[in-house]
């Protein structure tokens, strides 16, 4: 099931889909992600440009009703797939995050949001009230308690990746070993194949706490059809097109990390050859599933 339906705006007095120009004026987008995993496309209408009536994405007194029902969808949303990951086995105690961009009322992603759990919250304690809702810089907008240790990597990577709408990290055991050696996982499976394009990169070494994880994150994956990256020495990292996506991406890249160990306990295993791993990223991007 896709995970996106077709934007709709209104701009310039007609309805526009995505691959029409993007609108500049005041047209404004908003997407709504359900967490049964239905998406629905709440279009709103031209907005006034009374300076008395602008919204101020970083005040929650002056957003609309459907951007507030936006933020709150997207809240439910990243709280339930918060729950994936114990369930996969990615994270142990509170470790780990997910995060889901909120398009704002800006057309150039300026005024987008994100949501993600806070800090040191038990997973069995998060609920959609406890997500936290930052802008792009990582300040709190709106909820209680300090947002999630790892938020600056997440903000940069939505300022600099505009096509992304989630980002995971956790500490999965075998994708993390894979980083601690500094070591990418080479693509020897028709999985890495569909999925990565080629073999899962190994990203710099970097601080917590400021944005240097997100550059690393960033200046690894823009050239790399990868969706996750192992930050060395620290561990995995994956994008998509929303946070589902992205879990999705962690969940694989857990599961290829430990295959492809276990395969070296028994030999060297066998590359694919790169116009091969070309036709399988084809064909599982564009063919494989429902479209």
């Amino acid at each position: 099931m896709r995970s996106w339906c077709r934007p709709v705006w209104w701009s310039g007095g007609v309805w526009r889909t995505a691959g029409d120009k993007e609108p500049r004026g005041n047209g404004v987008m908003a997407r709504v992600w359900t967490a049964r995993r239905v998406n629905v496309n709440m279009v709103v209408g031209p907005q006034p440009l009374n300076e008395e009536d602008t919204m101020d994405h970083t005040k929650p007194n002056t957003w609309d009703a459907g951007f507030s029902a936006l933020v709150e969808q997207t809240r439910a949303t990243v709280c339930a797939l918060h729950a994936e990951l114990p369930r996969w086995g990615l994270v142990v105690w509170t470790a780990g995050n997910v995060s889901q961009r909120v398009p704002g009322p800006a057309a150039d992603g300026s005024a987008d949001l994100l949501v993600i759990k806070p800090s040191g919250v038990s997973y069995d304690d998060l609920t959609p009230e406890s997500m936290v809702v930052c802008d792009l810089d990582g300040r709190l907008v709106l909820g209680e308690g300090a947002p999630s240790s790892d938020t600056a990597a997440h903000a940069y990577v939505y300022s600099h990746m505009p096509r992304i709408g989630g980002v995971v990290h956790t500490h999965s055991t075998y994708a993390t070993a894979w980083a601690a050696r500094g070591e990418e996982i080479p693509c020897v499976l028709t999985m890495m194949g569909d999925e990565f394009g080629g073999p899962v990169p190994v990203g710099p070494f970097a601080l917590i706490g400021d944005d240097s994880i997100g550059r690393g994150i960033v200046e690894t994956l823009s050239d790399s059809r990868s969706p996750a990256v192992l930050m060395r020495n620290h561990g995995p990292f994956a994008i998509g097109r929303d946070a589902r996506a992205a879990v999705k991406a962690a969940v694989m890249v857990e599961e290829v990390a430990k295959t492809v160990h276990i395969a070296r306990q028994l030999g060297d295993p066998v590359p694919i050859d790169a116009d091969l791993i070309d036709s399988l990223y084809a064909r599982y991007q564009n063919v494989y599933g429902q479209h």
